[in-house]
């Protein structure tokens, strides 16, 4: 009874789910094959699924996918490396908080794709310009939250550590950061729909291989098939990412309610 009552739920999730996008993909169709929508720019979805079967057949899209995927994962991993550790340094120390604030505050609000031609410049049209434009771009979030999450400790959980006893360590990893999770996890969350964001965009603009180099190929190109090929992976993949992420969050920080 409690699995058909779980495959129900699941089966009426996944409706609510796909319900609309579907309805978009039959009005596609349907202006498409038409002549409502103009051809050149919007391609059939009969088009768009062949040439996509095509490219997967041939094993161009995987080479893509396999080259945006690892430049995701090299940028994240290290954006989140340094995010996670400057923002402990400055959330537990009040003197790192008032010192930082100011440069935060500036250099935050800038894009890390307004800077692609300044790494491009002085790294290169290498991949090491588009792992530092993807590091750029997930460090930011990650290190806010970070911040915030270790600002807003309950006093009342640390007064309970001082009761007890607990040394500097243990209530730093048994009381701080259990309370900062949930924080660091969001800021983990937007860090890596950041770093999609900007590998894509990093592709578009100086490299021979990615999703990012697909969009900017079709434009050139005038193939609207393998520009929408480009766009509909990003949407498709960067989903992916985000329900694993937030299934992760829901297994590492098991005890906050909101998380499962």
């Amino acid at each position: 009874m409690k699995e058909d009552s779980k495959f129900k739920e699941y089966s009426g999730s996944f409706l609510l789910a796909i319900w609309i996008p579907a309805i978009l993909v039959v009005l596609w169709a349907i202006g498409t094959n038409s002549g409502a929508l103009n051809n050149s720019i919007f391609p059939t979805p009969q088009r768009l699924f062949s040439s996509w079967k095509e490219m997967i057949l041939s094993g161009k899209y995987l080479n893509h996918v396999l080259s945006s995927f690892g430049r995701v994962f090299k940028g994240f991993f290290i954006g989140s490396l340094l995010g996670i550790t400057t923002g402990t340094i400055i959330g537990l120390f009040a003197g790192a908080k008032k010192s930082t604030v100011a440069l935060i505050g500036m250099l935050r609000p800038i894009p890390a794709i307004a800077l692609i031609p300044l790494f491009i410049l002085s790294l290169g049209i290498g991949e090491t310009s588009k792992v530092a434009v993807i590091t750029l771009g997930s460090f930011w979030p990650i290190l806010i939250n970070t911040i915030a999450g270790l600002s807003t400790t309950d006093p009342k959980l640390l007064e309970v550590g001082t009761i007890f006893d607990k040394s500097k360590r243990e209530v730093l990893f048994r009381i701080i950061f259990p309370s900062a999770a949930p924080y660091i996890f969001t800021g983990l969350r937007l860090g890596v729909s950041s770093s999609w964001t900007c590998v894509v965009a990093a592709e578009m603009i100086a490299a021979s291989s990615g999703i990012g180099y697909l969009i900017s190929y079709g434009r050139e190109m005038a193939q609207p098939a393998t520009l929408f090929i480009g766009v509909f992976s990003m949407g498709i993949f960067g989903l992916i990412i985000e329900l694993l992420v937030i299934n992760l969050q829901k297994k590492a920080i098991y005890w906050v309610p909101n998380a499962k």
